[in-house]
């Protein structure tokens, strides 16, 4: 992924207001992400744990979505990440949701996911970050990105409409 401004993320939300976009906390360390090892950029909100937000390149631009992490169950059991297919235990993997862009949106409508609470499925994917135990695949890193890029494009095709 490319390196991405403060003012080209807040412009790239699809599901959010202006006003919304205005007031979400930004990393201050965009500067410094492993852009090179990013599929898509995504971050929780340090200040309202029930907020994350994720960023992706696509043919016509940047897409941004504004998630809700929903509430862990507090049971401990494996769970998969629907986009990197991810393997973790007890809280690393959580629904997520995204209101629907426009109309569909402010009917309520939303989209979900289990998705790697941390939204660091591009490192789970390159090894640069460890879930434990890892599913033996005999596919490529390539076709494992393309995959994974794959589906958060279904997603965010589901999001925008």
């Amino acid at each position: 992924m490319n390196p991405v401004t403060e003012a080209a993320l807040r412009a790239s939300f699809v599901n959010c207001t202006k006003g919304e976009t205005q007031r979400l906390a930004v990393p201050k360390d965009l500067a410094t992400r492993p852009w090179d090892d990013l599929d898509f950029f995504g971050w929780r909100d340090p200040s309202a744990p029930e907020r994350a937000y994720l960023i992706a390149e696509s043919p016509t631009g940047l897409v941004g979505v504004a998630l809700r992490v929903a509430a862990q169950t507090g049971q401990a059991r494996r769970s998969m990440c629907s986009f990197c297919l991810t393997t973790h235990t007890a809280d690393g993997v959580s629904l997520m949701t995204a209101r629907k862009a426009g109309k569909e949106g402010r009917q309520g409508n939303s989209v979900g996911a289990y998705i790697c609470t941390d939204l660091a499925c591009s490192l789970y994917l390159r090894g640069k970050k460890d879930a434990g135990r890892r599913i033996d695949e005999s596919i490529t890193l390539e076709q494992k990105i393309e995959r994974t890029t794959s589906s958060l494009g279904a997603f965010l095709h589901k999001v925008a409409g």
